[in-house]
């Protein structure tokens, strides 16, 4: 697959940083996408089912939410990608990410509707990054006037953000200590 260098900082706002350093400097990005889903896959199918619904807190997203908001936030920062890459100067809006959960109705849907949906998205998004010209991903585009990223910035989010929401799942829904 494709080497995709890691982004340097101003490549994408600065709260990101959370996610940027949970990721290799390796340019294997495409590579870890995929198994980091394959790794998220096998744990979730290892958990009794019960721990799917279960919210650390009130208010708080069940496993099976936290999911479909992953799939969710993939395809949204996918799709800002391809119009980055694509020279679209035109400001994007931003999402309420708070909303999407609830409108999912994901704890309704079968674990195996939730993998199958993404390992879709997943192999879509690997594809999008490898296929795209080599000199777009320095291309850049904003986010309500002000989150401003360049496409490699893009798919070391969609990694992180993934990576930062499983260690999220095992710290605060299973008491375990991230690796």
């Amino acid at each position: 697959m494709k080497r995709i260098d890691k982004p340097i900082s101003g490549e994408f706002p600065a709260y990101s940083h959370i996610y940027m350093d949970l990721l290799k400097d390796d340019g294997k990005i495409l590579d870890h996408l995929w198994t980091n889903f394959i790794t998220i896959k096998n744990f979730i199918y290892s958990l009794p089912e019960e721990k799917l619904y279960h919210r650390y807190a009130r208010n708080k997203w069940t496993i099976k939410e936290i999911l479909v908001y992953i799939i969710d936030d993939e395809r949204i920062f996918s799709y800002r990608a391809l119009r980055y890459a694509r020279n679209d100067k035109t400001p994007l809006p931003g999402f309420e990410e708070k909303d999407y959960p609830i409108y999912s109705k994901a704890n309704d849907r079968s674990l195996e509707s939730i993998f199958d949906e993404y390992e879709v998205v997943r192999k879509s998004t690997i594809a999008l990054f490898n296929h795209l010209p080599d000199d777009s991903f320095m291309r850049s585009g904003t986010v309500g006037n002000i989150n401003k990223r360049t496409v490699r910035g893009l798919a070391y989010h969609i990694a992180g953000h993934e990576l930062r929401h499983f260690n999220i799942i095992k710290e605060r829904y299973l008491d375990m200590k991230p690796r």
